[in-house]
């Protein structure tokens, strides 16, 4: 009987809360609608579980002390990544707080409206399954903050344009809302309006009947009809000819247009994700850009901040890209603290796409093992310390321009647990003993990184 029940239901969900009257008013209304719940009050009921629920947490209050908090610290070492319903207005504490900057973390009201659950617990299942998709590394202020909007709107159909420097990963913020929202089992179709000529780029989008120009030999479907029920991504949107705007917005506005050779009107149901590194209202100050299309455009924009304003992720993003180019049967590349300096003083003008290609140079050219500031190229070197003219100390000097007493300390901390991590062999419980720390004290710095 308990194998057909779990089947029948949607998925199993942790209630952790102290609270018993509020946990049991919980699990009502997640049987309701179809949830299992599963309830822990402290850390040894976690630790006598075998499968911890793995769909979603319901929290109470986290302070010290309290035997939900060590029963969330027990569940996070147990599944870093678990989507986590915070009930509003619960107090944590800081090892908490910064725990859950590691976990997809929502507010619920309480008592819950049934409306507001079904749909948070539908995005936790989406997160869920999809761990290990794309994601946006880091956890700086701004990250976070760009990681909060794809949340509040991945699952409206609102249209949404993404702005920001080349290289800084708009494809891939257009990609997690996708990921994120109910279309998500449908195609995304991405294509760049700015790489394909004005006179084809009709023809990309709505498609052309056999014979409609020259060289059209067999009839296509356009992107519209390749993203039917998904989402359709407008890469440099910025480049797209006026002709060709209007005959864009009249789709957006009808959702409905033509393929080039006919006169049969087809419908279309794609969401509209755009995207773009230019100033689009200055564009259409001059007239490049129609205000009409801006406006529809720009219902929810997203802007994502250049890597120069986010060198606190660097750690993080190095640490990722370097797993990515990491040969078979070779040490992963470690950075001193001087070459670490360097990078996070350089202006990095390619963004996360220039840090991709250096950490790929890096992997053919690079020593094995630990990168100093003499194996990066003449440009990045320049704001090492021990850089230039040693009686000039311009390279100090750029150092601590964008860089705070704060933020230099941290770098010289996450060096010395890179140093240890590596030594101990990924070990630990080894490292804390090397760096003089308790262990407990080590995984919240190596969280609090993000390494």
């Amino acid at each position: 009987m308990a194998a057909s029940r779990s089947a029948s239901t949607q998925g199993r969900v942790l209630v952790l809360d102290t609270n018993a009257q509020r946990a049991e008013e919980l699990c009502n209304r997640l049987r309701f609608l179809n949830y299992e719940p599963v309830t822990a009050q402290s850390g040894q009921d976690l630790a006598e579980m075998t499968d911890p629920p793995g769909i979603a947490v319901m929290l109470g209050d986290l302070t010290s002390g309290h035997a939900v908090c060590s029963a969330f610290h027990a569940l996070s070492k147990k599944r870093p990544t678990l989507p986590v319903l915070r009930i509003s207005g619960t107090v944590t504490d800081a090892g908490v707080d910064e725990e859950l900057k590691h976990h997809h973390t929502w507010e619920l009201d309480f008592p819950p409206r049934r409306s507001q659950l079904a749909q948070l617990l539908r995005r936790a299942e989406r997160y869920r399954g999809r761990e290990q998709c794309v994601r946006l590394t880091g956890n700086s202020p701004s990250i976070r903050g760009v990681r909060k909007l794809i949340d509040q709107v991945a699952d409206f159909d609102t249209s949404v344009l993404i702005t920001g420097e080349s290289g800084t990963g708009k494809e891939l913020v257009a990609r997690a809302i996708h990921d994120l929202s109910e279309r998500s089992d449908k195609p995304f179709v991405p294509i760049n309006c700015g790489a394909i000529p004005s006179e084809l780029l009709e023809s990309e989008l709505f498609g052309h009947e056999r014979g409609a120009f020259t060289g059209a030999i067999n009839a296509r479907l356009g992107r519209f009809e390749l993203a039917e029920g998904g989402t359709l991504f407008l890469d440099e949107i910025g480049d797209m000819s006026t002709p060709m705007q209007a005959k864009l917005l009249r789709v957006l506005q009808e959702r409905s247009y033509e393929r080039v050779g006919s006169n049969k009107t087809r419908h279309c149901n794609v969401r509209i994700i755009a995207a773009t590194h230019r100033d689009l209202p200055d564009a259409v100050s001059n007239g490049d850009f129609r205000e009409d299309l801006y406006y529809r455009l720009n219902v929810f924009p997203i802007e994502i901040p250049p890597l120069r304003k986010r060198t606190s992720d660097l750690p993080a993003l190095l640490d990722e890209l370097l797993i990515q180019h990491q040969d078979e049967g070779k040490d992963r590349l470690r950075f001193t603290g001087e070459a670490m300096h360097a990078l996070v003083n350089y202006s990095w003008p390619g963004n996360i796409r220039e840090l991709g290609n250096l950490v790929e140079r890096l992997g053919i050219l690079g020593p094995s093992g630990e990168v100093g500031v003499s194996n990066l190229p003449n440009r990045y070197r320049a704001a090492s310390p021990a850089s230039g003219d040693p009686g000039r100390l311009p390279a100090t000097k750029a150092v601590f321009h964008d860089l705070s007493l704060k933020d230099h300390l941290q770098q010289i901390e996450m060096d010395l647990i890179h140093k240890a991590m590596h030594k101990a062999g990924g070990v630990v419980a080894k490292a804390a003993r090397l760096l003089g720390l308790r262990r407990t004290t080590l995984v919240e710095k190596l969280g609090k990184h993000g390494l």
